[in-house]
């Protein structure tokens, strides 16, 4: 990955992080390059979430620094990072079941208020928003849910998008829209930081890649060199010649 500092928007050095007794980081170096979608793959309990909420000061990183934007914001509390221009959509996507589409995108937007032109854009992404505009989110389908996290990640607009599992149960159909939604982001700008198990999706969508086992970095590089080796995604990611899904 590129680490000339003007082409970096994220970077982790040596960032270590415990929950309770357990040591889950342990020195996660990671540079994720400015206007492009990184990818963090590795196995179940590797790392990648932790280090997705530690970014978000979900949890606090116990050494190390993490800079944005080239400020450190290793102690930042979670509202100043997302003031900065950080958004994260979790895995559980953390969507108001009780509120209505509208108002789980209003509460995202500043002040209440949405711009009218973002807006438009958003429903062109995921029509079924516009659709469902008073339906409570509870009663939406996982996809749907799904698109309303990523639609109130980027109501606002963001420097930086944390994205943890978006494909995970959803139907082939919803993955292409969100494939789709990921592109329109990148040519907008948006930088991507995505935690995904299914290389099927992120080998044509990301730039660059980088693979976690057991709380360190073992590898980064571009994506389209990593599609190409099968010895090498045997190696990192145990998948066998032509198993891609």
């Amino acid at each position: 990955m590129p680490d000339d500092a003007q082409d970096t928007l994220l970077r982790l050095e040596g960032v270590h992080t415990h929950i309770g007794e357990y040591h889950i980081l342990q020195g996660v170096d990671l540079t994720v390059p400015r206007g492009a979608l990184t990818v963090l793959l590795g196995r179940n309990g590797a790392g990648k979430s932790t280090t997705l909420r530690t970014i978000m000061g979900l949890w606090q990183a116990s050494r190390g620094r993490t800079s944005f934007a080239g400020r450190d914001i290793t102690s930042a509390s979670t509202p100043e990072i997302a003031r900065a221009g950080i958004a994260f959509v979790p895995e559980d996507m953390g969507i108001f079941a009780g509120l209505t589409v509208q108002e789980n995108l209003r509460l995202a937007a500043i002040a209440g208020r949405f711009d009218a032109a973002r807006l438009d854009w958003i429903f062109g992404l995921f029509p079924a928003l516009k659709r469902f505009w008073l339906r409570p989110g509870g009663l939406l389908s996982g996809g749907q849910k799904q698109m309303l996290a990523i639609a109130r990640a980027i109501v606002e607009p963001r420097q930086l998008l944390l994205i943890d599992e978006p494909t995970k149960g959803l139907a082939p159909a919803i993955v292409d829209n969100l494939a789709q939604a990921f592109e329109d982001l990148k040519a907008r700008g948006t930088t991507i930081l995505l935690v995904e198990q299914n290389f099927h999706f992120v080998r044509g969508l990301g730039d660059h890649v980088a693979v976690m086992d057991d709380g360190r970095i073992v590898h980064t590089g571009a994506m389209a060199a990593l599609s190409a080796d099968e010895a090498l995604q045997s190696r990192l990611l145990g998948l066998h010649a032509g198993a891609v899904h």
